[in-house]
């Protein structure tokens, strides 16, 4: 799993004392998939294609240096096949 950096405000920090029984990583993925959303990204064609390009041989490193739309993602995956 990689973790990211997240930039905490006071009362960001506040709330989650009162409230530490919240899930922050399940805060952050639905945003992340709001995020998607908003793009017209399907998260379960994106998780297919990752998939897929890591079956190739490719790192997650590789695809996010080689692509950074899904479009970029979906001919790198085409094109080894």
């Amino acid at each position: 799993m990689i973790t990211r950096s997240v930039t905490i405000e006071a009362i960001d920090d506040l709330y989650l004392e009162w409230n530490d029984h919240l899930n922050c990583s399940a805060l952050y993925r639905r945003a992340l998939r709001e995020e998607m959303q908003l793009r017209d990204v399907n998260p379960h064609e994106l998780r297919d294609l990752l998939n897929r390009a890591q079956e190739q041989g490719y790192t997650l490193e590789e695809i996010a240096a080689e692509t950074n739309r899904v479009a970029d993602l979906e001919v790198l995956v085409k094109d080894t096949e």
